[in-house]
């Protein structure tokens, strides 16, 4: 069964929803579980693609755009139009690698940010697709860091809450307009 979801990777002058910034309290909120996966969840799922490739992102979680269920969509390969995205609901990391390695990322939800974080490198994940199937992979590399960071979105964790250098976060977040009590350390 080939995906029901498929949008053209392009920017759209007006994406279909609006993505919430750091400050924003829905960001916070942890999502839901979905419990049925119909036509509703998968116009959601298109319109998150729209706009994550309208925003020019590699993966864009419900919470980010207002809507509080477990849904990430995922690309890391955006320019090339015969690689299919990656859909996923209702998500958990099943195993991690002990192996940690710092990456630099950044966030639609905060836009200009770009920090290193430190994660596992390998993640094994389970998942509903928008089909409703059950589906595992093992994550490497990008894949695994997009999978890690749009899960903690999901739990109402952002990217810099992850940050060790606080120093340079706050300096960072300041040449932005963001405020650095907006972040939330986790450890």
């Amino acid at each position: 069964m080939t995906s029901q979801v498929l949008v053209e990777k392009q920017k759209l002058e007006k994406p279909p929803l609006d993505i919430h910034y750091l400050g924003d309290r829905v960001l916070r909120q942890p999502a839901k579980r979905v419990s049925r996966i119909d036509d509703e969840i998968r116009q959601l799922v298109r319109e998150m693609l729209q706009t994550m490739y309208s925003a020019d992102g590699i993966g864009l979680a419900a919470p980010q755009v207002g809507v509080h269920k477990q849904v990430i969509v995922i690309d890391c390969e955006p320019d090339n139009a015969a690689t299919p995205p990656l859909v996923l609901i209702n998500p958990t990391i099943k195993k991690s690698s002990r192996e940690l390695s710092p990456f630099q990322e950044g966030c639609l939800s905060i836009p200009g940010v770009y920090m290193d974080v430190v994660r596992p490198e390998e993640v094994e994940v389970t998942f509903k697709d928008e089909n409703g199937r059950p589906r595992s992979i093992l994550a490497t590399e990008l894949l695994c860091r997009a999978i890690q960071h749009e899960i903690d979105h999901l739990q109402g964790v952002l990217f810099v809450d992850r940050v060790d250098n606080q120093l340079a976060l706050n300096e960072e977040l300041a040449k932005y307009k963001f405020s650095p009590k907006a972040v939330k350390p986790v450890k």
